[in-house]
């Protein structure tokens, strides 16, 4: 019974702890919140590459993809372009999405001229800043995302003014085939 009763001791309840911004005689300045170490960067917050995270280089848009184009990028992009951008971009990237048929103001098509020949770095700093009416998403999609988001948007540009004979070979017979 001793034993049992030695392990319950009453200053394991009542645990010495500083409540934040309450005064404090342990520091010099009186106070027990401390200040953050200048110049220090959280863990995963580093962006070094500048490039990646802000889809510039100095003040220029990027005009290549700073990641691996595969189908993997381009089903993420797609997946998130319809959960963030379809309400009012539409799922083909008209500019008829149902926030869109509910009176807000319409985006620009992707197929035209003007986006057509934007850079890439276009769409990520648009999807980060916002653009016109578009608020910015910076804080609602991590930048591997939005590069993913910006790869699918090209694809739907490319589809809008795909070609048959643009199509590798075995899947031209493929297509040819379905065609009713």
């Amino acid at each position: 019974m001793v034993a049992g009763g030695s392990g319950c001791r009453r200053d394991m309840f009542d645990q010495p702890r500083e409540k934040p911004l309450r005064a404090s005689e342990f520091f010099k300045d009186k106070t027990s919140a401390r200040p953050l170490v200048p110049n220090t960067v959280p863990r995963g917050y580093l962006q070094e590459d500048e490039q990646f995270f802000t889809g510039k280089i100095g003040t220029n848009l990027v005009a290549t993809l700073p990641a691996a184009l595969n189908r993997q990028l381009l089903e993420r992009g797609r997946e998130r372009f319809e959960i963030y951008c379809s309400v009012c971009h539409g799922r083909t990237g008209e500019g008829h999405g149902m926030i869109v048929q509910r009176g807000f103001p319409a985006p620009p098509a992707f197929d035209i001229e003007r986006l057509r020949q934007a850079p890439i770095g276009h769409f990520f700093d648009v999807i980060t800043h916002g653009y016109g009416v578009m608020y910015s998403y910076a804080n609602r999609v991590e930048p591997e995302d939005r590069w993913a988001i910006a790869a699918y948007i090209r694809a739907l540009q490319l589809s809008r003014s795909a070609k048959l004979e643009d199509a590798p070979a075995a899947e031209r017979a493929k297509l040819q085939g379905a065609a009713p």
